[in-house]
Protein backbone atom coordinates (compact mmCIF):
# COMPACT_ATOMS: atom_id res chain seq x y z
CA UNK A 1 0.00 0.00 0.00
CA UNK A 2 2.79 2.25 0.59
CA UNK A 3 4.76 2.32 -2.64
CA UNK A 4 4.99 5.03 -4.91
CA UNK A 5 2.48 5.39 -7.90
CA UNK A 6 4.52 8.21 -9.78
CA UNK A 7 6.99 6.79 -12.69
CA UNK A 8 10.05 6.40 -11.84
CA UNK A 9 13.10 8.71 -13.61
CA UNK A 10 16.66 6.92 -13.12
CA UNK A 11 19.13 9.83 -11.24
CA UNK A 12 21.80 10.54 -13.75
CA UNK A 13 25.44 9.40 -13.28
CA UNK A 14 25.72 13.36 -11.78
CA UNK A 15 22.39 13.15 -9.60
CA UNK A 16 23.75 10.01 -7.89
CA UNK A 17 27.01 11.21 -7.53
CA UNK A 18 25.87 14.77 -6.02
CA UNK A 19 23.73 12.84 -3.67
CA UNK A 20 26.63 10.70 -2.29
CA UNK A 21 29.25 13.51 -2.05
CA UNK A 22 26.29 14.92 0.07
CA UNK A 23 25.98 11.84 2.14
CA UNK A 24 29.80 11.26 2.47
CA UNK A 25 30.38 14.74 3.89
CA UNK A 26 27.26 14.45 6.13
CA UNK A 27 28.75 10.40 7.45
CA UNK A 28 32.06 12.21 8.03
CA UNK A 29 30.93 15.36 10.25
CA UNK A 30 29.68 12.26 12.72
CA UNK A 31 33.00 10.56 12.51
CA UNK A 32 35.22 14.07 13.53
CA UNK A 33 32.85 14.94 16.30
CA UNK A 34 33.06 11.17 17.88
CA UNK A 35 36.26 11.91 18.78
CA UNK A 36 35.75 14.72 21.04
CA UNK A 37 32.72 13.12 22.90
CA UNK A 38 34.46 12.11 25.92
CA UNK A 39 31.85 12.75 28.86
CA UNK A 40 27.74 12.86 28.76
CA UNK A 41 27.85 16.30 29.36
CA UNK A 42 29.25 17.06 26.18
CA UNK A 43 27.17 14.56 24.14
CA UNK A 44 24.02 15.95 25.45
CA UNK A 45 25.29 19.47 25.48
CA UNK A 46 28.50 20.01 23.35
CA UNK A 47 30.09 21.59 26.29
CA UNK A 48 28.21 23.94 25.95
CA UNK A 49 30.73 25.88 23.56
CA UNK A 50 28.34 25.95 20.42
CA UNK A 51 27.64 29.93 18.71
CA UNK A 52 24.59 31.14 19.22
CA UNK A 53 24.33 31.76 14.80
CA UNK A 54 24.62 27.60 14.90
CA UNK A 55 22.15 27.12 17.71
CA UNK A 56 19.33 29.15 15.71
CA UNK A 57 19.86 27.69 12.26
CA UNK A 58 19.79 24.05 13.68
CA UNK A 59 16.71 24.97 15.44
CA UNK A 60 15.52 26.14 12.29
CA UNK A 61 16.60 22.81 10.48
CA UNK A 62 14.61 20.95 13.15
CA UNK A 63 11.56 23.13 12.14
CA UNK A 64 12.28 22.76 8.48
CA UNK A 65 11.39 18.51 8.36
CA UNK A 66 10.08 17.07 5.28
CA UNK A 67 6.63 18.37 6.65
CA UNK A 68 7.52 21.89 5.41
CA UNK A 69 9.67 20.88 2.24
CA UNK A 70 6.85 18.32 0.99
CA UNK A 71 3.80 19.24 2.54
CA UNK A 72 3.31 23.01 2.69
CA UNK A 73 4.10 23.41 -1.03
CA UNK A 74 1.33 20.60 -1.80
CA UNK A 75 -0.86 22.42 0.08
CA UNK A 76 -0.54 25.59 -1.36
CA UNK A 77 -0.20 23.66 -4.45
CA UNK A 78 -3.86 22.51 -3.79
CA UNK A 79 -5.56 25.27 -1.89
CA UNK A 80 -4.22 28.49 -0.93
CA UNK A 81 -1.82 30.52 1.94
CA UNK A 82 -4.45 30.25 5.10
CA UNK A 83 -2.41 28.68 6.71
CA UNK A 84 0.89 31.00 6.84
CA UNK A 85 -0.58 33.66 8.55
CA UNK A 86 -0.58 31.39 11.61
CA UNK A 87 3.00 30.21 11.29
CA UNK A 88 4.46 33.91 11.00
CA UNK A 89 3.45 33.44 15.11
CA UNK A 90 6.60 32.07 15.97
CA UNK A 91 7.76 35.57 16.00
CA UNK A 92 5.44 36.23 18.97
CA UNK A 93 6.16 33.03 20.74
CA UNK A 94 10.26 33.90 20.57
CA UNK A 95 9.79 37.17 23.04
CA UNK A 96 7.64 35.41 25.16
CA UNK A 97 10.14 31.99 25.45
CA UNK A 98 13.11 34.33 26.23
CA UNK A 99 11.53 36.12 28.88
CA UNK A 100 9.44 33.69 30.92
CA UNK A 101 10.73 30.72 30.00
CA UNK A 102 14.68 30.21 28.93
CA UNK A 103 16.11 31.88 32.50
CA UNK A 104 14.55 28.55 34.62
CA UNK A 105 16.23 26.17 32.10
CA UNK A 106 19.79 28.39 32.14
CA UNK A 107 19.62 28.87 35.32
CA UNK A 108 18.36 25.73 36.89
CA UNK A 109 21.01 23.96 34.75
CA UNK A 110 19.61 21.34 33.90
CA UNK A 111 20.11 18.78 30.74
CA UNK A 112 16.46 17.55 29.95
CA UNK A 113 14.12 20.30 30.80
CA UNK A 114 11.62 17.41 32.77
CA UNK A 115 14.26 18.26 34.99
CA UNK A 116 12.37 21.82 36.31
CA UNK A 117 9.07 19.76 36.37
CA UNK A 118 10.78 17.49 39.23
CA UNK A 119 11.66 20.22 41.24
CA UNK A 120 9.01 22.15 40.78
CA UNK A 121 6.16 19.65 41.34
CA UNK A 122 7.68 16.11 42.22
CA UNK A 123 9.28 12.91 40.69
CA UNK A 124 6.15 11.70 38.81
CA UNK A 125 5.45 14.90 37.27
CA UNK A 126 8.64 14.90 35.45
CA UNK A 127 8.24 11.27 34.55
CA UNK A 128 4.96 11.52 32.70
CA UNK A 129 6.10 14.49 31.64
CA UNK A 130 9.02 13.26 29.84
CA UNK A 131 6.82 10.36 28.44
CA UNK A 132 4.85 12.34 26.71
CA UNK A 133 7.54 13.49 25.11
CA UNK A 134 8.96 10.21 23.80
CA UNK A 135 5.71 9.56 22.49
CA UNK A 136 4.99 12.62 20.41
CA UNK A 137 8.46 11.97 19.21
CA UNK A 138 7.92 8.10 18.22
CA UNK A 139 4.69 9.37 16.11
CA UNK A 140 7.14 12.53 14.52
CA UNK A 141 9.96 10.31 13.61
CA UNK A 142 8.07 7.93 11.41
CA UNK A 143 5.67 11.17 9.65
CA UNK A 144 9.58 13.05 8.77
CA UNK A 145 11.11 9.94 7.45
CA UNK A 146 8.20 9.09 5.92
CA UNK A 147 7.24 12.05 3.83
CA UNK A 148 11.00 12.58 1.93
CA UNK A 149 10.99 8.66 1.42
CA UNK A 150 7.79 8.96 -0.90
CA UNK A 151 9.18 11.70 -2.95
CA UNK A 152 12.96 10.07 -3.23
CA UNK A 153 11.38 6.48 -4.09
CA UNK A 154 9.57 8.69 -7.23
CA UNK A 155 12.63 10.55 -7.97
CA UNK A 156 15.04 7.63 -7.68
CA UNK A 157 13.13 4.70 -8.49
CA UNK A 158 13.93 2.92 -5.21
CA UNK A 159 11.69 1.02 -3.02
CA UNK A 160 10.40 3.40 -0.36
CA UNK A 161 11.22 1.52 2.29
CA UNK A 162 14.96 1.28 0.88
CA UNK A 163 14.80 4.78 0.70
CA UNK A 164 13.68 4.87 4.48
CA UNK A 165 15.93 2.56 5.88
CA UNK A 166 18.81 4.92 4.01
CA UNK A 167 17.64 7.80 5.27
CA UNK A 168 17.25 6.24 9.50
CA UNK A 169 20.39 4.33 9.27
CA UNK A 170 22.64 7.29 7.99
CA UNK A 171 20.65 9.66 10.30
CA UNK A 172 21.23 7.18 13.08
CA UNK A 173 24.97 6.79 12.52
CA UNK A 174 26.38 10.28 12.76
CA UNK A 175 23.73 10.89 15.89
CA UNK A 176 25.19 8.27 17.23
CA UNK A 177 28.47 8.51 17.18
CA UNK A 178 28.59 12.63 17.46
CA UNK A 179 25.74 13.30 19.59
CA UNK A 180 24.15 16.92 19.65
CA UNK A 181 27.11 18.58 17.91
CA UNK A 182 27.12 16.43 15.30
CA UNK A 183 23.56 16.93 15.35
CA UNK A 184 23.81 20.93 15.44
CA UNK A 185 26.51 21.33 12.86
CA UNK A 186 25.06 18.68 10.55
CA UNK A 187 21.51 20.69 10.64
CA UNK A 188 23.51 23.98 10.02
CA UNK A 189 24.77 22.71 6.72
CA UNK A 190 21.02 20.80 5.79
CA UNK A 191 19.72 24.10 6.26
CA UNK A 192 21.99 25.72 3.56
CA UNK A 193 21.61 22.89 1.35
CA UNK A 194 17.59 22.95 1.85
CA UNK A 195 17.43 26.62 1.03
CA UNK A 196 19.77 26.74 -1.51
CA UNK A 197 17.44 23.44 -3.35
CA UNK A 198 14.28 26.07 -2.92
CA UNK A 199 15.98 29.02 -4.10
CA UNK A 200 17.05 26.61 -7.23
CA UNK A 201 13.30 25.82 -7.77
CA UNK A 202 12.04 29.20 -7.61
CA UNK A 203 14.81 30.24 -10.28
CA UNK A 204 13.97 27.04 -12.88
CA UNK A 205 10.29 27.91 -12.12
CA UNK A 206 10.85 31.88 -13.04
CA UNK A 207 12.51 31.35 -16.07
CA UNK A 208 10.41 28.30 -17.64
CA UNK A 209 6.89 29.66 -16.83
CA UNK A 210 6.10 33.09 -19.67
CA UNK A 211 5.65 36.04 -18.08
CA UNK A 212 7.62 34.98 -14.90
CA UNK A 213 6.67 36.27 -11.34
CA UNK A 214 4.17 39.13 -12.70
CA UNK A 215 1.98 36.17 -14.69
CA UNK A 216 1.99 33.78 -11.30
CA UNK A 217 1.38 36.31 -9.40
CA UNK A 218 -1.89 37.70 -11.68
CA UNK A 219 -2.84 34.17 -12.42
CA UNK A 220 -2.64 32.61 -8.49
CA UNK A 221 -4.04 36.27 -7.69
CA UNK A 222 -6.88 35.31 -10.14
CA UNK A 223 -7.57 32.04 -9.15
CA UNK A 224 -7.62 32.68 -5.41
CA UNK A 225 -4.08 31.06 -4.87
CA UNK A 226 -2.97 33.78 -2.65
CA UNK A 227 -6.39 34.22 -0.52
CA UNK A 228 -4.60 34.31 3.00
CA UNK A 229 -7.16 34.68 5.72
CA UNK A 230 -11.40 32.96 6.46
CA UNK A 231 -12.92 35.74 8.46
CA UNK A 232 -15.27 33.77 10.12
CA UNK A 233 -15.88 32.79 13.75
CA UNK A 234 -16.35 28.89 12.79
CA UNK A 235 -14.64 27.54 14.89
CA UNK A 236 -14.29 23.91 13.11
CA UNK A 237 -12.62 25.72 10.41
CA UNK A 238 -9.46 26.99 9.45
CA UNK A 239 -10.45 30.70 10.22
CA UNK A 240 -8.69 33.36 10.76
CA UNK A 241 -8.44 33.34 14.42
CA UNK A 242 -8.23 30.22 14.47
CA UNK A 243 -5.32 29.51 12.40
CA UNK A 244 -3.09 32.46 14.04
CA UNK A 245 -4.64 31.84 18.11
CA UNK A 246 -3.71 27.76 17.57
CA UNK A 247 0.00 28.73 15.49
CA UNK A 248 0.41 30.75 18.81
CA UNK A 249 0.11 28.02 20.77
CA UNK A 250 1.57 25.15 18.34
CA UNK A 251 4.93 27.34 18.41
CA UNK A 252 4.72 27.64 22.02
CA UNK A 253 4.43 23.97 22.56
CA UNK A 254 7.45 23.08 21.27
CA UNK A 255 9.41 25.87 21.88
CA UNK A 256 8.60 26.24 26.03
CA UNK A 257 8.14 21.80 26.48
CA UNK A 258 10.21 20.02 24.03
CA UNK A 259 13.64 18.34 24.73
CA UNK A 260 14.42 18.53 21.15
CA UNK A 261 14.30 22.36 21.07
CA UNK A 262 15.13 23.79 24.50
CA UNK A 263 18.39 21.21 24.41
CA UNK A 264 19.77 23.84 21.46
CA UNK A 265 19.07 26.67 24.37
CA UNK A 266 21.39 25.02 26.71
CA UNK A 267 24.23 24.18 24.53
CA UNK A 268 25.08 28.06 24.03
CA UNK A 269 27.64 29.41 26.51
CA UNK A 270 25.23 31.56 28.19
CA UNK A 271 22.11 32.70 28.34
CA UNK A 272 22.67 35.73 26.34
CA UNK A 273 23.46 33.64 23.89
CA UNK A 274 20.68 31.16 24.15
CA UNK A 275 18.13 34.49 23.22
CA UNK A 276 19.83 35.14 20.24
CA UNK A 277 19.55 31.82 19.07
CA UNK A 278 16.03 31.81 19.09
CA UNK A 279 15.60 35.39 18.01
CA UNK A 280 18.03 34.31 14.91
CA UNK A 281 15.68 31.24 14.09
CA UNK A 282 12.12 33.33 14.69
CA UNK A 283 12.96 35.91 12.53
CA UNK A 284 14.96 33.80 9.52
CA UNK A 285 11.81 31.07 9.70
CA UNK A 286 9.25 33.66 8.74
CA UNK A 287 10.34 34.11 5.29
CA UNK A 288 11.57 30.78 4.96
CA UNK A 289 7.69 29.85 5.30
CA UNK A 290 6.21 32.33 3.27
CA UNK A 291 8.70 31.16 0.76
CA UNK A 292 7.50 27.38 1.08
CA UNK A 293 4.30 28.81 0.35
CA UNK A 294 5.36 31.15 -2.73
CA UNK A 295 6.98 27.74 -3.72
CA UNK A 296 3.74 25.96 -3.87
CA UNK A 297 1.51 28.63 -5.80
CA UNK A 298 4.44 28.60 -8.31
CA UNK A 299 4.47 24.94 -8.59
CA UNK A 300 0.49 25.23 -9.47
CA UNK A 301 1.06 28.53 -12.07
CA UNK A 302 3.64 26.31 -13.61
CA UNK A 303 1.38 23.29 -14.16
CA UNK A 304 -1.45 25.67 -15.14
CA UNK A 305 1.19 26.92 -18.31
CA UNK A 306 2.17 23.32 -18.86
CA UNK A 307 -1.01 21.13 -17.98
CA UNK A 308 0.36 18.08 -19.70
CA UNK A 309 3.45 17.66 -17.94
CA UNK A 310 1.47 16.82 -14.85
CA UNK A 311 0.67 13.65 -13.49
CA UNK A 312 -2.61 13.30 -12.11
CA UNK A 313 -2.36 9.96 -10.92
CA UNK A 314 0.31 11.08 -8.69
CA UNK A 315 0.16 11.60 -4.31
CA UNK A 316 -0.44 15.39 -3.72
CA UNK A 317 2.16 15.58 -1.21
CA UNK A 318 4.82 14.53 -4.21
CA UNK A 319 3.90 17.29 -6.54
CA UNK A 320 7.35 18.75 -5.54
CA UNK A 321 8.91 15.51 -6.11
CA UNK A 322 6.80 15.31 -9.64
CA UNK A 323 8.85 19.21 -10.13
CA UNK A 324 12.13 17.72 -9.57
CA UNK A 325 12.13 14.27 -11.67
CA UNK A 326 10.83 15.80 -14.98
CA UNK A 327 11.83 19.44 -14.70
CA UNK A 328 15.50 20.24 -12.90
CA UNK A 329 18.38 19.60 -15.16
CA UNK A 330 20.92 16.78 -14.42
CA UNK A 331 23.01 17.55 -11.34
CA UNK A 332 20.40 20.31 -9.78
CA UNK A 333 18.38 17.62 -9.79
CA UNK A 334 20.60 15.59 -7.08
CA UNK A 335 21.18 18.81 -5.79
CA UNK A 336 16.82 18.69 -4.68
CA UNK A 337 17.46 15.06 -3.68
CA UNK A 338 19.96 16.01 -1.51
CA UNK A 339 17.96 18.25 0.13
CA UNK A 340 15.07 16.18 0.64
CA UNK A 341 17.46 14.19 2.80
CA UNK A 342 18.61 17.25 4.34
CA UNK A 343 14.66 18.02 5.20
CA UNK A 344 14.46 14.67 6.58
CA UNK A 345 17.55 13.99 8.62
CA UNK A 346 17.21 17.83 10.24
CA UNK A 347 14.50 16.77 12.23
CA UNK A 348 15.23 12.70 12.67
CA UNK A 349 18.72 13.37 14.29
CA UNK A 350 16.61 16.00 16.70
CA UNK A 351 14.47 13.04 17.45
CA UNK A 352 16.17 10.75 18.42
CA UNK A 353 19.06 12.64 20.10
CA UNK A 354 16.46 14.26 22.40
CA UNK A 355 14.86 10.84 22.84
CA UNK A 356 18.32 9.62 24.05
CA UNK A 357 19.10 12.38 26.25
CA UNK A 358 15.18 12.48 27.92
CA UNK A 359 15.59 8.94 28.82
CA UNK A 360 19.17 8.67 30.04
CA UNK A 361 18.50 11.90 32.00
CA UNK A 362 14.96 11.50 33.34
CA UNK A 363 14.87 7.64 33.61
CA UNK A 364 18.57 6.30 33.20
CA UNK A 365 19.97 8.69 35.74
CA UNK A 366 17.46 9.76 37.64
CA UNK A 367 16.70 6.20 38.71
CA UNK A 368 19.88 4.81 39.16
CA UNK A 369 21.28 7.52 40.92
CA UNK A 370 24.79 5.83 41.44
CA UNK A 371 25.85 5.15 37.81
CA UNK A 372 29.03 6.58 36.29
CA UNK A 373 29.44 8.85 33.77
CA UNK A 374 30.75 6.31 31.83
CA UNK A 375 27.50 4.30 32.37
CA UNK A 376 25.47 6.94 31.16
CA UNK A 377 27.33 7.86 27.98
CA UNK A 378 27.20 4.46 27.03
CA UNK A 379 23.25 4.31 28.03
CA UNK A 380 23.32 7.61 25.46
CA UNK A 381 24.33 5.84 22.65
CA UNK A 382 22.54 2.35 22.99
CA UNK A 383 19.34 4.41 23.63
CA UNK A 384 20.35 6.57 20.35
CA UNK A 385 20.57 3.62 17.95
CA UNK A 386 17.04 1.91 19.64
CA UNK A 387 15.61 5.08 18.72
CA UNK A 388 16.49 5.34 15.07
CA UNK A 389 16.03 2.30 14.79
CA UNK A 390 12.55 2.38 16.21
CA UNK A 391 11.74 5.56 14.03
CA UNK A 392 12.96 4.01 10.50
CA UNK A 393 10.31 0.98 11.56
CA UNK A 394 7.93 3.84 12.33
CA UNK A 395 8.15 5.31 8.95
CA UNK A 396 7.97 1.86 7.36
CA UNK A 397 4.74 1.34 9.22
CA UNK A 398 3.45 4.62 7.73
CA UNK A 399 4.58 3.62 4.37
CA UNK A 400 2.66 0.28 4.84
CA UNK A 401 -0.32 1.65 6.22
CA UNK A 402 -0.46 4.82 3.89
CA UNK A 403 -1.84 8.02 4.92
CA UNK A 404 -4.85 10.53 3.72
CA UNK A 405 -2.54 13.50 4.77
CA UNK A 406 0.57 14.05 6.47
CA UNK A 407 1.01 17.69 6.94
CA UNK A 408 -2.78 17.16 8.66
CA UNK A 409 -2.13 14.23 10.50
CA UNK A 410 1.19 15.96 12.19
CA UNK A 411 -0.62 19.39 13.58
CA UNK A 412 -2.70 16.34 14.90
CA UNK A 413 -0.02 14.60 16.76
CA UNK A 414 1.48 17.72 18.19
CA UNK A 415 -2.18 19.56 19.54
CA UNK A 416 -2.62 15.86 21.42
CA UNK A 417 0.30 14.86 22.73
CA UNK A 418 1.47 18.32 23.45
CA UNK A 419 -1.23 20.76 24.86
CA UNK A 420 -1.00 19.21 28.26
CA UNK A 421 2.84 18.49 28.46
CA UNK A 422 3.12 22.21 27.79
CA UNK A 423 0.19 23.58 30.42
CA UNK A 424 2.42 21.50 33.22
CA UNK A 425 5.09 24.26 32.73
CA UNK A 426 2.54 26.88 32.33
CA UNK A 427 1.10 25.52 35.57
CA UNK A 428 4.44 25.75 37.03
CA UNK A 429 6.11 28.62 36.34
CA UNK A 430 3.36 31.08 36.53
CA UNK A 431 1.11 30.15 39.45
CA UNK A 432 2.15 29.55 43.43
CA UNK A 433 -0.59 27.23 44.29
CA UNK A 434 0.15 24.49 41.79
CA UNK A 435 1.00 21.20 43.07
CA UNK A 436 1.98 18.41 41.86
CA UNK A 437 -1.32 16.17 42.28
CA UNK A 438 -3.34 19.29 40.98
CA UNK A 439 -1.31 18.91 37.61
CA UNK A 440 -1.32 15.03 37.10
CA UNK A 441 -5.29 15.52 37.36
CA UNK A 442 -4.93 18.73 35.54
CA UNK A 443 -3.08 16.50 32.36
CA UNK A 444 -5.29 13.49 32.70
CA UNK A 445 -8.35 15.78 31.77
CA UNK A 446 -6.78 17.62 29.26
CA UNK A 447 -6.42 14.76 27.77
CA UNK A 448 -10.19 13.57 27.64
CA UNK A 449 -10.73 16.67 26.25
CA UNK A 450 -8.32 16.45 23.93
CA UNK A 451 -9.34 12.78 22.88
CA UNK A 452 -13.15 13.96 22.65
CA UNK A 453 -12.33 17.27 20.45
CA UNK A 454 -10.66 14.95 18.00
CA UNK A 455 -13.05 12.20 17.71
CA UNK A 456 -15.88 14.56 17.41
CA UNK A 457 -14.40 17.09 15.34
CA UNK A 458 -16.34 19.99 17.17
CA UNK A 459 -13.09 22.26 16.79
CA UNK A 460 -10.40 22.62 13.86
CA UNK A 461 -7.43 20.62 15.17
CA UNK A 462 -5.32 23.79 15.19
CA UNK A 463 -6.60 24.46 18.20
CA UNK A 464 -5.76 21.47 20.08
CA UNK A 465 -2.39 22.94 21.25
CA UNK A 466 -4.62 25.70 22.99
CA UNK A 467 -7.11 24.12 24.46
CA UNK A 468 -4.73 21.27 25.97
CA UNK A 469 -2.37 24.33 27.27
CA UNK A 470 -4.88 26.32 28.77
CA UNK A 471 -7.31 22.78 30.43
CA UNK A 472 -3.92 20.95 32.48
CA UNK A 473 -2.81 24.74 33.31
CA UNK A 474 -6.22 25.79 34.77
CA UNK A 475 -7.53 22.87 35.55
CA UNK A 476 -4.38 21.91 37.53
CA UNK A 477 -4.56 25.17 39.62
CA UNK A 478 -7.78 24.59 40.65
CA UNK A 479 -7.49 21.26 41.95
CA UNK A 480 -4.22 22.12 43.37
CA UNK A 481 -6.54 24.40 45.48
CA UNK A 482 -9.12 22.34 46.53
CA UNK A 483 -6.40 18.98 47.25
CA UNK A 484 -3.96 19.59 50.03
CA UNK A 485 -0.18 18.76 49.64
CA UNK A 486 2.92 19.08 51.66
CA UNK A 487 4.62 22.74 51.28
CA UNK A 488 8.06 23.05 49.40
CA UNK A 489 9.71 25.68 48.78
CA UNK A 490 9.60 27.61 45.07
CA UNK A 491 12.80 29.80 45.42
CA UNK A 492 13.87 30.28 41.69
CA UNK A 493 11.15 27.74 40.52
CA UNK A 494 8.14 30.12 39.44
CA UNK A 495 7.91 33.74 37.55
CA UNK A 496 7.59 35.31 40.97
CA UNK A 497 10.26 34.58 42.70
CA UNK A 498 12.76 34.06 39.33
CA UNK A 499 16.81 35.31 40.78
Amino acid sequence: MGGSVIAAIALSALDIAVLIVYLAFIAGMGVYFARRRRVSGDYFLAGQKIPWWAAGLSLLGTSLSAITFMAIPAKAFQTDWVYLLGNLMIVAVAPAVIWCYLPFYRRLKVTSAYEYLELRFGLATRLVGSATFLLFQLGRMGIVVYLPALALSAVSGWNIYACIVAIGLLATFYTTLGGIEAVIWTDVVQVVVLLGGVAVSFVVILMKVPGGAAEIYSTGLAAGKLHAMNLTWDVATASLWVVVLGNFFKFLIPYSSDQAVIQRYLTTSNERDAARGIWLNALASAPVWAAFFALGTCLWAFYQAFPERLNATGHPDQIFAWFIVNELPHGLAGLLVAALFAASMSSLDSSINSMSTALTTDFYGRLRKDSSDADRLRIARIATVVFGIVGTLTAIWLAWLGTKSIWDQFLKIMGLFGGGLAGMFVAGIFTRRAHQKGVLIGFAVSAAILYWASATGAVHFFLYGGIGILTCSIVGWLASLALTHPSKSLDGLTIHSLK
